[in-house]
């Protein structure tokens, strides 16, 4: 992110770069990583259900608040709501969450990770390309054939298809063509990062200071109160699994709600400050509820 700040501040990379980065990230990198995710991810046979709830309870509460304030107070445009609800819900789990939670709990925790890290991309990049692409005329009959047929050929929906599909018959990539898959998917992370980098030069966190701050406080607050609330007076988890949960939703907003902006052109001032200032802020947030669950540091 520093590299392809500085490589725009210095005048080497211009704007339109992070834009074609951002391009190749969501249309080729980002749904191979998915394939593979989906894939290869080795499930328990009972799946975790109240486990999932709790995180995408508190994920889809400050969602739909965001995406509700910004267009019925803010007054911006359905698709652009849409960016600001996913920004709030969407965790830094890769780049943030990852070395926290392994840091905090150790090994014990690398089982609910691995059940949340499979499961959160897909989810939030599919619910949200479904929620923009059927934001347009509504689902009218020639809307909706519109949308299908736009959705056909939506990259992200179909690496999520194609991971469902490929894992339900049992076949993994191999040889080369897992050499491929892996090498593409590896690169999404860092690409990503420098063309955020690239457009924080643009935006900053004073882009659109107002909207980046709601996605803020609603991520930072919102979402790990309501996990909270959820594990600590209605469903009864195991410590572990609890803490895990409570610990993503506290995590800054992630990276790829800000690709979905570059990818609709819509909201990317403030998706991109809301990852910084969210990530800057996260230091306080997590320390907070590391306290509130009694961890120390292994």
């Amino acid at each position: 992110m520093a590299l392809g700040y500085i490589s725009a501040s210095s005048g080497l990379l211009k704007k339109q770069t992070a834009e074609g980065v951002s391009d190749y990230v969501y249309t080729i990198a980002i749904p191979l990583l998915i394939f593979r995710t989906l894939a290869e991810a080795k499930f328990p046979d009972e799946l975790p259900w109240a486990y999932w709830f709790v995180y995408f309870a508190g994920a889809f509460a400050s969602w739909f608040l965001v995406q509700f304030i910004t267009a019925f107070f803010f007054k911006r445009r359905t698709k652009e709501s849409i960016i600001y609800g996913v920004s709030a819900a969407q965790s830094n789990i890769v780049l943030v969450g990852i070395p926290v939670v392994l840091t905090a709990f150790g090994e014990a925790g690398a089982v609910p990770l691995f059940l949340l890290v499979a499961v959160n991309l897909p989810i939030m990049l599919a619910t949200a390309s479904l929620m923009i692409e059927g934001s347009g005329a509504g689902l009218t009959k020639k809307s909706l054939l519109k949308l299908l047929r736009v959705l056909a050929t939506n990259l992200v929906l179909i690496g999520f298809a194609a991971g469902l599909f490929t894992r339900l018959l049992g076949f993994a990539p191999t040889g080369a063509v897992k050499g491929v898959v892996d090498l593409v998917a590896a690169s999404a992370v860092p690409c990503a990062l420098f063309a955020m980098g690239l457009s924080l030069r643009h935006y900053g966190v004073a882009g659109d200071f107002k909207v980046s701050a709601l996605i803020t406080a609603s991520k930072l607050l919102l979402h790990p109160l309501i996990a909270f609330l959820i594990v600590r007076y209605w469903l009864e988890l195991p410590p572990v699994f609890a803490g895990v949960a409570i610990m993503f939703a506290a995590m800054p907003s992630g990276i790829n709600a800000y690709l979905l902006a570059e990818r609709y052109r819509t909201g990317v001032a403030a998706s991109a400050g809301a990852v910084s200032l969210s990530t800057m802020l996260s230091i306080a947030s997590l320390a907070f509820w590391m306290w509130m669950l009694g961890l120390g540091i292994r």
